[in-house]
């Protein structure tokens, strides 16, 4: 009698059991045992600024992973490894000890990570097979190229070549493996499983049941009116799904199938909600393409290695006071304080609160960059990358560097009657909505104290001098 073979799944940012490739495939032989496993690297998280919130989201949501696992008679042990390295090394250790025949895992397509999984397969080479699946994507990166075998590096192309490859191919979300008949009962995993500081916020529930059933809401409720929804931060119009997807409990297949489903011509109208909220998942591809073609984004180097060369002022009470949300400008100091006491932050205000740190107070995105990696619950380095190198004016697409939002018409224009910022600053409470977006004016008409600081910076002039600094650079 040969032993049965041993199949290890090692998860990573695909903390579910439905539509989740290594655990299928993994499961597809009925006479192999199935482990999974998954690696924890504090000083890792720490390098990459992992904000506490999203640690402690994985932290709550590989407690449910250990549950949906167990019901399937699959153990999932937690490993404690300081580094990507050290994670290598841990893993080809317990292939060794449990004589795993084969390793299962989905790709992460970030810097590190690959060096990681490069090493994993240096160590257990000859040793053991190894697949390897790209899971967390629609198209494998490197396979949406111009005719030169290039990546696009502008979005629209890149869409339309994304489309044609993408219709073409089986784009069909995989079942939940079947409980392993050959396997015996096992106990889910009990908290805590690493020392978290903090606990993941109420807003979002860290299961694949919530993340399912929010796709579901959001396709049937929000989707027709998606379009117009998503520009105002005082609606819940956007799908807030972007922790789930960070970590994995719910699958970009699982997202395009639902709402196709929902709403099966949506391609032949693209001013439909849903197709908007198709382009913002490709988007999402395009970043993650982006960062394989283009490694040195992993290293915070600027696409438009030009804008490399300007001079900023990095002021440390302006990035204080920004990061506070004390700017002075209502929209922004909101925002930032939406984020702050949420670690999740509305898109379009995304975009604002970036302009308004890298135009208007001349700080190096980079700066932004790691402070958002700080505080998000979503977290997750190619899209938080691109977002700020395209309001950066540094990176791919992005925004040409001499147009920059003026905060206080983009709230006008997002938050017309201040209901989100009212929210967010009660100390604006009272302020009426003709000055709630420059409420220093009211309180000089009418002799009213408020407890909000004046604008840090005049943005007729922050203006003129972001544009020069931009232009000496590119001289």
């Amino acid at each position: 009698m040969h032993p049965a073979p041993v199949h290890l799944v090692w998860f990573r940012n695909d903390l579910r059991v439905t539509d989740n490739k290594a655990l299928f495939y993994a499961c597809q032989d009925k006479q192999a045992l199935v482990h999974a496993i998954f690696t924890i690297t504090p000083e890792q998280w720490k390098a990459h600024n992992m904000a506490l919130s999203h640690q402690a989201f994985i932290h709550d949501a590989l407690l449910n992973l250990s549950i949906s696992l167990a019901k399937l008679n699959i153990a999932l042990t937690v490993i404690i490894s300081d580094t990507y390295s050290d994670a290598a090394i841990s893993v080809a250790q317990y292939c060794q000890q449990h004589q795993v025949t084969a390793l299962f895992f989905n790709h992460q397509y970030e810097l590190n990570e690959q060096r990681r999984d490069k090493k994993v397969m240096a160590l257990l080479e000859n040793k053991i097979t190894i697949y390897s699946y790209h899971d967390h994507v629609f198209i494998p990166p490197g396979n949406v190229v111009t005719q030169q075998g290039e990546m696009y590096k502008v979005f629209t192309p890149f869409k339309n070549a994304f489309l044609r490859l993408f219709f073409s191919q089986d784009n069909a979300s995989l079942p939940i493996p079947e409980i392993r008949a050959n396997q015996k009962a096992v106990l889910p995993l009990k908290a805590p499983l690493f020392s978290i500081e903090t606990s993941a916020t109420a807003s979002f529930i860290p299961t694949e049941e919530d993340a399912l059933k929010r796709l579901k809401k959001f396709c049937y409720e929000s989707i027709p009116h998606y379009a117009k929804w998503r520009d105002i931060p005082a609606v819940d119009g956007t799908s807030q799904l972007s922790p789930h997807l960070a970590v994995g409990l719910l699958s970009v297949r699982q997202c395009f199938n639902r709402l196709y489903q929902t709403e099966p011509d949506f391609m032949e109208n693209n001013t439909s909600g849903a197709f908007t909220w198709f382009n913002e998942l490709i988007w999402r591809e395009f970043y993650q393409h982006l960062i394989v073609a283009n490694p040195n984004l992993c290293k915070h180097i600027a696409f438009q290695i030009w804008t490399e060369k300007i001079s900023w002022l990095n002021d440390n009470d302006n990035f204080k006071a920004w990061t506070q949300g004390l700017t002075g400008f209502p929209i922004i100091d909101a925002a930032m304080r939406q984020l702050n006491q949420t670690g999740w932050m509305h898109n379009r205000l995304r975009m604002l609160t970036a302009s308004f740190l890298v135009k208007d107070l001349l700080i190096d995105w980079r700066w932004g960059e790691r402070y958002f990696m700080s505080q998000l619950i979503d977290g997750d380095f190619a899209a938080n990358n691109g977002g700020w190198q395209w309001a950066a004016s540094t990176g791919t697409d992005a925004v040409p560097y001499f147009r920059i939002f003026n905060p206080t018409t983009q709230g006008r224009k997002f938050d017309a009657d201040g209901e989100f910022i009212r929210h967010w600053l009660p100390e604006l409470a009272d302020v009426p909505i003709r000055y709630i977006h420059t409420p220093h004016e009211w309180a000089a008409k009418t002799d009213n104290n408020i407890d909000y600081p004046f604008p840090i910076v005049d943005h007729a002039k922050a203006r003129i001098r972001a544009i020069e600094a931009y232009e000496q650079a590119k001289k």
